[in-house]
């Protein structure tokens, strides 16, 4: 079979590296050999897919259907298996095998077309943020993971960047590493975390109702999980002539429900928001960061 990677996989590889990657070029004979090592039968790569790894239905020697995921080494696929392998299916998809080949995962299979945004609104939050809490447990002795610190310092400096050449953001970007720098000057719980929690990372499945995928896992603290679930379906936040209260409204209701400080939450909040729509910017999704940094400028 022609592993084809879907073209939302290839446009966004050529905005996290523009100076090209090999990684494409070697995808066919990496997929394939996963596929011979494990004995599997290829159904179809799943489209549009994610934006940090090919995604292809298979089924197992004995008929059990999973998921073959390949992804970059700068996506972090170690790090997805230690959180996927510490969770041990608790909230999480689970691991179906041995860490065998570098970059490739076999998870089981969830219902990929049936994510927890299909759901109205109300009831999507919800669901997406009791999923959310089974995840976030002590991580194990000595982890291998980035801590919120180490992560949101490399994207302060590439906000730092961006608000220089873009002076019409520099405010929000002020405000935004000010939070982050009260937000640390004053850590909470040390928890392990999803990392880039949004209601499409919830997936149905047949031994959980809802379970998470696609960690991009981290340390720290739970408000800066929650952070990215608060703005989910932005576009039509914006689009509601009450978006700035319904999303005031939203961080009570989320920092109540799961017993996380409504003001550490809120500063999260606007930290990841600015940083996604300078980024957003950098890379020509001009449409994506008007949204984001004017959510931004309600909080």
């Amino acid at each position: 079979m022609a592993f084809e990677p879907p073209r939302r996989l290839v446009r966004a590889l050529g905005e996290t590296a523009p100076d090209g990657d090999d990684w494409l070029e070697k995808l066919p004979e990496a997929a394939e050999r996963a596929v011979a090592l494990h004995e599997l039968t290829v159904e179809r790569v799943q489209v549009p897919g994610g934006r940090s790894s090919l995604v292809v239905l298979v089924r197992r020697a004995d008929g059990t259907p999973a998921v073959l995921k390949l992804a970059p080494r700068r996506a972090r696929p170690r790090s997805e298996r230690a959180a996927l392998a510490h969770w041990g299916g608790l909230g999480a998809v689970q691991l179906l095998d041995e860490d065998t080949l570098e970059g490739v995962l076999l998870l089981e299979r969830l219902h990929p077309d049936v994510s927890v945004r299909s759901l109205p609104e109300s009831k999507a939050l919800l669901e997406a943020a009791g999923t959310l809490r089974r995840l976030w447990v002590e991580p194990p002795a000595g982890h291998p993971f980035e801590t919120v610190a180490e992560r949101t310092g490399r994207q302060a400096e590439a906000m730092r960047a961006g608000a220089v050449t873009d002076p019409e953001v520099a405010p929000l970007v002020d405000a935004a590493l000010a939070a982050r720098e009260a937000l640390l000057a004053a850590p909470s719980e040390q928890r392990l975390l999803h990392g880039t929690f949004r209601q499409s990372k919830v997936l149905a499945g047949d031994r959980m109702p809802w379970l998470a995928v696609g960690p991009d896992p981290v340390v720290g603290e739970s408000a800066f999980d929650l952070a990215r679930l608060v703005r989910d379906r932005v576009e039509d936040l914006i689009a509601q002539p009450s978006g700035a209260s319904t999303t005031r409204r939203r961080v009570k209701r989320l920092a109540e429900s799961l017993e996380v400080d409504q003001e550490r939450l809120r500063g999260w909040t606007l930290f990841r928001a600015v940083e996604s729509g300078v980024r957003a910017r950098r890379v020509g999704r001009e449409r994506d960061a008007e949204l984001l940094l004017e959510f931004a400028g309600w909080l």
